[in-house]
């Protein structure tokens, strides 16, 4: 389908509009808080699963906020006159806003969907018509040029990026703006890029609707629209990344072979990175037949920088293969034509020896270490949002260890992390259990098997003593050798600190 069946967009030249449309909003309580309210749970948690239903009952009555759910979230016409009553109706019209719809009615021509920022922050962001709901399931009938609203994926990445003051950000593949617009909280400069001029077009909607500094918006594919010579302190992306035979859909398709596009985009980035500067992705990547998905993920850390991978979820080929095909809508198509779609799939996949595609998340810091750490791991369990604070303490901590050999460790003095719990796993009376674990409450919500001295250990740790003198201690207490306990522990130490569990003094 061509970019002819989609609605005409606002005019990006009227910002005073954009600003009177949004105190509009903000006095009528169009926003997450007013949502919640106005819907209650049930029907506020249907819209992310595409159903819209509760949420139309729950807007039948005549105020201002129902009015315009039902014009901006849920596509529905409203009378011009009650319209009028609510919005700076001509100028809405005038550019683009709104336009008429049958005699005595108007409709919006994209949607708009109340977003909270991170700092209380009430944000708007554009999307196209039937895009708001439920992220990218569910939308149905897809023109090629398509521009997303806010869906998990983007969402996670938001959360899990670093959020320091930095003077220049880049968000690659903006599509809704949603990225640009977390950036410009703290970010001097920045720039937003994308294959698609219409997501362009939105995202310049989207910071202006939620009066947001102005980005700077470039045509084109992740790094062409960037000079050699140009770095940054922040770098985001929710790239294309769906492993898939073509490139159907602009908005997920990359429309490169296998992982190519993720590869690649992670690959350049290294470059383009300022000393100590954050590149956040989310990701694909396939697993092929003989090959170690990490040692896959390894291959593409460029240079120079430190890497911390955590593959959140795996599916099969056909677990895949159906969930996009879902997406696109092609499960209410013609049967035929779907089992040639599932095929094509699963030929391609076949060709590549992929047996399963793994999700997640990729973050590169740049650094000045001769020896660059990357840590690849599998993460499949509840997280706390947002992650950005333990993001940015996991490289703190990769500094620490880097800049600490055994010796100086036992020499360092360190605290047990806030809401660490201990459990004891054994049978019921036993005398002694059988292991300890030790368990976060906050970030990854991390646990770990420990010994009995690891668990004393870990459990005294007040930043008081060195962590020498408490194995001296432990030594005395249990009648172990302490030369021995020193030369066995710092392993241990190594890993609660490496993860969390322990902060230094």
């Amino acid at each position: 389908m061509s970019n002819a069946s989609l609605s005409p967009l606002p005019s990006p030249d009227r910002p005073d509009v954009a600003a009177r449309l949004r105190d509009a909003l903000l006095g009528a309580s169009f926003t997450a808080d007013g949502l919640l309210e106005l819907l209650g749970a049930p029907a506020y948690a249907a819209l992310s699963r595409s159903e819209t239903v509760p949420a139309l009952r729950a807007t039948r009555g005549d105020t201002p906020l129902e009015l315009l759910v039902r014009l901006f979230l849920l596509q529905q016409p409203v009378l011009h006159a009650r319209a009028a009553a609510v919005l700076p109706l001509d100028a809405c019209l005038e550019s683009g806003w709104l336009v008429r719809a049958g005699g005595d009615e108007v409709a919006a021509t994209v949607d708009v969907r109340p977003y909270g920022g991170p700092g209380g922050e009430d944000w708007f962001i554009v999307s196209d018509l039937g895009c708001a709901v439920g992220g990218a399931g569910g939308i149905g009938n897809r023109a090629e040029g398509v521009v997303l609203g806010v869906g998990g994926a983007s969402m996670t990445l938001a959360g899990l990026t670093v959020r320091t003051p930095v003077s220049a950000a880049l968000d690659l593949g903006t599509g809704s703006g949603i990225q640009a617009l977390h950036a410009a909280r703290h970010a001097t400069r920045v720039t937003a890029t994308d294959l698609n001029p219409r997501a362009l077009h939105i995202t310049g909607l989207t910071l202006a609707l939620s009066g947001a500094p102005a980005a700077e918006l470039r045509e084109g594919s992740l790094y062409d629209p960037i000079e050699d010579d140009e770095t940054y302190d922040l770098i985001v992306s929710n790239p294309p990344f769906v492993i898939s035979p073509g490139a159907r859909l602009t908005y997920r398709d990359g429309g490169m072979g296998g992982d190519d596009l993720c590869r690649s985009l992670v690959q350049q980035t290294g470059e383009r990175l300022n000393e100590g500067g954050f590149a956040h992705f989310l990701a694909n990547w396939q697993h092929v037949e003989g090959e170690d998905w990490t040692d896959r993920l390894r291959s593409w850390v460029p240079r120079g920088c430190d890497a911390w991978i955590v593959q959140r979820e795996v599916q099969d080929v056909t677990q895949y293969a159906e969930l996009w095909l879902r997406d696109a809508g092609d499960h209410r198509a013609d049967a035929a034509e779907y089992q040639a779609r599932y095929d094509a799939w699963l030929d391609e996949f076949e060709a590549r020896k992929v047996r399963a595609v793994g999700f997640g998340w990729i973050t590169l810091r740049r650094t000045a270490s001769a020896e660059p750490s990357i840590t690849t791991e599998e993460w499949p369990h509840p997280i706390e949002q947002p992650l950005g604070e333990t993001v940015r303490a996991h490289f703190d901590r990769v500094d620490y260890l880097r800049a600490h050999d055994d010796a100086a460790l036992l020499e360092a003095h360190f605290t047990l992390a806030g809401e660490v719990v201990q459990e004891q796993v054994g049978l019921p009376g036993a005398e002694d259990p059988e292991h300890v674990v030790l368990r976060q409450n906050r970030g990854m919500r991390r646990a770990t098997r420990v010994d009995t001295v690891g668990a004393g250990f870990a459990g005294v740790c007040d930043g008081t003593m060195s962590a020498g003198r408490i194995l001296d201690a432990i030594a005395q207490l249990v009648g172990e050798d302490p030369v021995a306990l020193r030369d066995r522990t710092p392993a241990q130490i190594r890993l609660l600190v490496e993860q969390g569990f322990l902060e230094p003094a």
